[in-house]
């Protein structure tokens, strides 16, 4: 692919144009994109039936668009699931398993803090929508797991607390613009001593008990989506302001579950399911509803299809939407392993009627011991009544000592999980097809979750240490030489001229620049340059996602 103006630098009368090129799609096709998300969210709107949420901005963009009640993530915890987002791959298919990397045996002294490395052909969607002549920015959670910040200057035009799509330096360039709000996030949940939400107007689940405290915390959790949806209302207002609205999909979703004692880190529907609502002007009917059922891996394809540009074949998500949708799916899988300090394996199967969960470890407890998650009022205070002897069978279950190796949930009839039906001669069959189904899955997606992760990082990080990107080179294609050299300074050549870049380190990315300082915006190479006559500076590095990056080279090309 070529990118036909993105590859253009603009160094006072100077510019860079690639050698050749096409477009994936006509130019006026192409539509601006805006992911709004945010942290730890169910779907606690008042568009799903929830007549708590004080959601009115949310609800209209139901209105207005298409809201999927079948949407459920690949974990149900933040970086694991976001690195199989970005990527659209299965966190478990790339080694970005583990929540965190960074926090592996961060207990003890002297810890190795890893970044993963994924397969050399594994990146991020935004590249590719980078080559196609997207503007592409976050603002700015990232949390991939395979680097930490900032992350590799191939993924985004602008990775910050300022990125903006207003921010793109030709406004008639079509933009994909992220923006994450962390306001939901189960930290936010901690501070119960003041709330707007009225307690007893709160519904308890049939696993908590009902008590003050954790009313009060159900209370703050609902305080914090009425400001979810003010930021929505604010982002969405200013898109109309600025004249975008008409040509610009809107998403909104949550990473996963609500960020409270079994919905986050738990693989039930609590944890996994999610809301997801599209906005596509003239395209999708306003008000309309769809129980397809769509895994959160599926997300960047679907933006791959709506923008025009090819989904990558080694891509495991699947376009649910645009010219490449493809067909629905029958099956969603999740998954649980490392969270935080404590090791555990899980997976999940969710069909339209079923949910199977298999328990790896057995013989652990359901709430394996996560420092984090004990600062929650609602977990205190279920432990709390656990010791006292006061949690009934239902409660009791899900902090057990020990966990069936297999849980299957009628989710129609049983919309809580609570019914394990493993055991059930009836359900013999569905039981039986479900295993199957994971089973496979674990094979055909390549699981990591059975390799230990000390032979994992052995694999990604020889001897312990991290890989580094080898620099690239400048390839020159003029008169006075036709890329028989590898070059790493610039030199003096005859009009016409084009130059290439390139990296040995393989799946390497190679980003560019002619700015000076650290905060330079690089520009992603997809192809020849050509040079026109005159001097110019250029930096250049190599990226590869769980490697270091390169050291810079520098030239100075004069064209004469």
């Amino acid at each position: 692919m070529r990118t036909r103006n993105l590859l253009g630098i603009s160094l006072a009368s100077l510019a860079f144009q690639p050698l050749s090129g096409t477009e994936t799609v006509k130019p006026e096709s192409r539509p601006n994109i805006l992911w709004i998300s945010t942290e730890d969210f169910s779907p606690h709107l008042g568009c799903y039936g929830d007549k708590v949420a004080q959601t009115p901005a949310l609800d209209k963009l139901a209105t207005q668009g298409l809201r999927f009640t079948n949407v459920f993530t690949t974990a149900a915890i933040c970086a694991p699931c976001r690195a199989g987002i970005i990527t659209g791959m299965y966190q478990t298919s790339i080694g970005c398993m583990h929540m965190r990397t960074t926090s592996y045996r961060r207990s003890v002294e002297n810890p190795l803090e890893f970044t993963a490395v994924p397969p050399h052909y594994v990146k991020a969607f935004t590249e590719y929508l980078r080559v196609a002549g997207y503007y592409c920015t976050n603002n700015n959670k990232t949390d991939y797991q395979f680097a930490k910040d900032p992350v590799p200057a191939s993924i985004w035009d602008d990775c910050s607390r300022t990125a903006h799509y207003k921010n793109r330096p030709d406004k008639n360039q079509p933009f994909f613009a992220v923006f994450n709000h962390i306001g939901t996030h189960e930290s936010q949940n901690w501070d119960i001593r003041k709330v707007k939400t009225d307690p007893n107007s709160v519904k308890i689940p049939p696993y908590y008990p009902d008590t003050e405290i954790i009313r009060r915390n159900l209370a703050k959790m609902y305080d914090n989506t009425a400001r979810l949806d003010s930021v929505v209302a604010q982002l969405l207002a200013e898109l109309e302001k600025e004249g975008l609205a008409e040509n610009t999909i809107v998403f909104f979703w949550g990473d996963h579950g609500d960020g409270l004692p079994r919905s986050k880190r738990w693989l039930y529907d609590s944890g996994l399911n999610i809301p997801l609502i599209i906005r596509w002007p003239g395209k999708l009917k306003p008000g309309s509803v769809s129980d397809q059922l769509i895994n959160s891996i599926d997300f960047g394809p679907t933006v791959l299809s709506l923008a025009g540009v090819k989904v990558p074949a080694h891509m495991q998500g699947k376009p649910f939407l645009g010219n490449q949708a493809a067909d629905p799916r029958t099956y969603v899988f999740g998954a649980r392993d490392r969270v935080d300090e404590a090791y555990d394996m899980m997976r999940s199967v969710r069909s339209k009627d079923y949910l199977y969960v298999r328990n790896f470890y057995p013989n652990e407890p359901f709430t394996i011991w996560v420092p984090y998650l004990n600062k929650m009022p609602i977990m205190q205070e279920m432990m709390r009544l656990d010791a006292e002897g006061k949690l009934n069978s239902i409660q009791k279950s899900w902090i057990a000592q020990t966990r069936p190796a297999e849980e299957l949930y009628d989710v129609k009839a049983d919309p809580f999980q609570l019914n394990n039906l493993s055991e059930d001669p009836k359900f013999k069959a569905v039981l039986a097809e479900m295993r199957l189904q994971q089973e496979n899955w674990a094979v055909t997606t390549g699981d990591m979750g059975r390799m230990n992760e000390p032979e994992m990082i052995e694999m990604m990080w020889p001897g312990g240490k991290q890989p580094v990107t080898d620099k690239p080179y400048f390839i020159v294609n003029a008169p006075e030489d036709r890329g028989s050299q590898n070059y790493q300074t610039g030199g003096t050549f005859t009009f016409p001229m084009t130059l290439s870049f390139y990296c040995p380190t393989h799946g390497a990315s190679i980003v560019y620049t002619t700015e000076t300082g650290n905060k330079a915006a690089w520009k992603l190479y997809s192809g020849q340059l050509r040079l026109p006559k005159g001097s110019a500076n250029l930096r250049i590095k190599a990226v590869r996602y769980g490697y270091k990056d390169s050291e810079e080279v520098a030239g100075i090309f004069v064209v004469k």
